[in-house]
């Protein structure tokens, strides 16, 4: 057992110095320190490990276990620091052309075509320059930008810069998850302003196996799936998500069945256990026997991998996969805490930004809980039936792996689906049929009557999966949501769970003493985060492009939030505020676009009066060319685009103490506005480059 004898798994004793490597690596590598520190430590630990391994001394033992785990700790961060820094790459402020490589299928967005592109030169009037990083292209939607595809190769006049954040509250860090996926830059390219170079389309790995999925979507519709049918088995099989509309992803992320839609772990590891039992037979002949089952495994996993477009969850989880095949190659026990150690080890020394994937974290979690756990579950209950065997199995598979998984779900999610167990019970055997039923579609392509009568039954069995994700959904309490967690509460989540199951093992009364001193711990730790974290009167103003608005929040939850424009785009503030509105626990606020008397809040020609507090919003000419007697004070006078005149004349109509300058303004008159606010000594905020700001009322 793990918890007893540490020392049978020596991957997960370098594993955990690799991973709390990473981790600092990513944390502090804006210090300029930290490349120069990490180098010589990793050379002063290699050193050290090296002398102590040939010293041989017993009673040093200890002092070459501490060496090897600072060296690989050290490992991990040099690491972690050497992949984020080759995503850094400095751009010209004006527009460039440069020459770029689509390297992924552009994906519709609601305005653009999104895709990932490769720098290869940038051109101006004193020569052509060789760049070589990764860019997210946004290209303005036209017929043209519809039929480009993955390799082809462009000549674009855009403004590119390095990834930003927009410094919300609790925003999602959009800046640092690029430059782990090896990202450079984002840029928008108008219609008009780029070209497809005449004879140029490179046919990379990548290309032909996007080229192949393609196919793969347009056999199916040629057998006639379509709507949410083909839109979940294109996720099922191949990993394309682009059909999946939202009403199926609420669906199945409510029943707690969203997992089966990302093509991962779960799948891989079906196609997996179907090639272990057809080529059962072959491992039974020795050591040749098992060699040739793990060389037929590599074969068909990765060629699954090229049909699905060798996207990144799926090459990860063939990746684990075939670590694992190697290992039963070798005699090793095909799955143990040791070899998902060492699986997970490989991974992260080859790309260690994949340890901030969500699917990486979730797929080995998932696992490590199931080996740990799922046979003591299992045991809680005896069942002498075979169908109750095979039910109760299912079940505590399905519980181990969810208790291994909850907590990052709350975190990343905010919700927990009440009916996993039901769900899963029926789900996974009924995707479990439907993936095997079409690898076999897919194999009688030359046999296009036996096809078409497969096809037939794969679409029924879709249709009832469907079916039954809604009837799950439509049950009372089916999800809890609006959940909120903190990384530090994650972790003492996972303490408490070790606990348990630790008690769980042994039954010892001092270890239940431990185990409820830690929860009655982590129960405080929680209520004193809430009581900090509660809602406080005041206002607040977003740093949202296109979505001018003032937030007024109450102590007791309840909130206003003004919208300015007729066309906000409220879809993409609510998007970037949620976890600021889910940490503070915000009830969903009520929405003011018009002038309006409450007993709380008073909105009036574009003043808003709350808590004996005024806010002018400025976004058209409406108080130009006006004066009083007597100027109205307010204290913060927030400016918008639509505003066209200068702070003088505002101030013949106001007194105001703050100047809020919105993300909405162009860059020259944000630069003017705040020029004039400095002439003026006027306090001043600009949201574009301070972030969200919060004044307590």
């Amino acid at each position: 057992m793990f918890l007893y004898n540490v020392h049978r798994y020596p991957f997960i004793r370098l594993l955990i110095p690799w991973i709390a490597g990473i981790f600092c690596g990513d944390h502090f590598f804006d210090r300029s320190w930290a490349p120069l520190c990490g180098i010589l430590f990793f050379g002063f630990f290699a050193a050290l490990s090296f002398a102590l391994y040939f010293l041989k001394r017993y009673s040093l033992r200890w002092c070459f276990g501490i060496a090897i785990s600072a060296l690989c700790f050290t490992g991990g961060w040099l690491g972690m620091t050497g992949q984020l820094q080759q995503a850094v790459c400095s751009f010209p402020k004006e527009e460039t052309v440069y020459r770029v490589l689509i390297t992924d299928a552009p994906q519709p967005k609601e305005h653009t075509y999104l895709c990932q592109a490769l720098l290869k030169e940038r051109r101006d009037t004193a020569g052509i320059y060789p760049i070589g990083h990764t860019a997210v292209l946004y290209l303005q939607q036209d017929s043209s930008a519809s039929r480009l595809k993955s390799g082809d190769e462009l000549l674009i006049s855009a403004r590119i810069s390095p990834p930003l954040n927009n410094r919300n509250f609790d925003e999602f860090d959009y800046a640092r998850f690029l430059m782990r996926k090896g990202i450079s830059g984002t840029g928008y390219v108008v219609s008009g302003k780029w070209i497809k170079c005449d004879g140029m389309n490179n046919f990379d790995l990548k290309s032909v196996a996007s080229s192949c999925r393609r196919n793969v979507v347009s056999l199916y519709q040629e057998l006639g799936f379509n709507g949410d049918e083909l839109a979940v088995l294109s996720a099922l099989t191949i990993g394309d998500k682009t059909e999946l509309s939202d009403s199926v992803r609420e669906s199945y992320s409510v029943a707690g069945a969203s997992h089966i839609l990302a093509l991962s772990g779960l799948h891989i590891g079906l196609l997996y256990t179907m090639i272990f039992f057809i080529l059962k037979p072959i491992a039974r002949r020795g050591n040749i026997g098992r060699c040739v089952r793990s060389v037929f495994f590599l074969v068909l996993l990765w060629t699954f991998a090229f049909f699905t477009g060798l996207s990144p969850s799926v090459v990860r989880s063939v990746s684990m996969f075939s670590i694992l095949a190697m290992a039963d190659m070798v005699g090793r026990e095909p799955l143990s805490l040791n070899t998902l150690a060492v699986a997970a080890w490989l991974m992260l020394f080859c790309n260690p930004a994949w340890l901030f994937d969500v699917g990486f974290q979730l797929s080995f979690l998932a696992v490590a809980s199931i080996l740990l756990v799922q046979r003591p579950i299992y045991h809680l209950i005896t069942v002498k039936s075979r169908i109750g065997k095979y039910v109760w199995g299912l079940m505590s598979i399905s519980v181990a792996a969810q208790i291994g998984t909850a907590p990052l779900v709350l975190f990343y999610f905010s919700r927990f689906s009440v009916h996993f167990l039901l769900t899963n019970l029926v789900v996974i055997p009924l995707i479990t049929i439907i993936l095997y039923a079409a690898v076999v579609m897919l194999l009688l392509t030359p046999f296009s009557w036996l096809q078409i009568g497969v096809a037939g039954g794969v679409k029924k069995l879709l249709e009832g999966l469907n079916f039954f994700v809604r009837w799950v959904e439509q049950l009372p309490c089916a999800s809890i949501d609006g959940i909120w967690l903190y990384q530090s509460e994650v972790l003492g989540i996972y303490i408490v769970i070790a606990l348990l199951t630790y008690y769980f093992m042994n039954r010892r009364y001092r270890n239940l003493q431990i185990c409820l001193f830690s929860i009655l711990l982590m129960g405080t730790y929680h209520a004193t985060l809430y009581w900090l974290d509660r809602p406080q009167t005041s206002l607040v103003f977003y740093n949202v492009r296109g979505c001018p608005a003032v937030h007024c929040i109450k102590s007791d939850g309840q909130s206003w939030i003004n919208y300015m424009d007729t066309l906000s785009n409220e879809k993409r503030l609510k998007y970037m505020t949620a976890n600021y509105w889910k940490r503070h626990h915000l009830l969903p606020p009520q929405e003011i676009t018009a002038d309006c008397r409450h007993a709380e809040l008073n909105r009036q020609q574009q003043i808003i009066s709350y808590h004996g507090c005024r806010v002018c919003v400025i976004n058209d000419n409406r108080w130009r060319n006006k004066s009083t007697v007597s100027p109205l004070y307010i204290q913060y006078l927030y400016l918008c685009k639509g505003y066209d005149g200068h702070l003088e004349e505002l101030a013949q109509v106001f007194s105001f103490s703050y100047v809020i300058l919105d993300a909405s303004l162009s860059e020259y008159r944000k630069h003017l506005l705040e020029s004039e606010c400095k002439k003026s000594g006027l306090r001043f905020i600009s949201l574009s480059d301070e972030g969200s700001v919060r004044f307590l009322l």
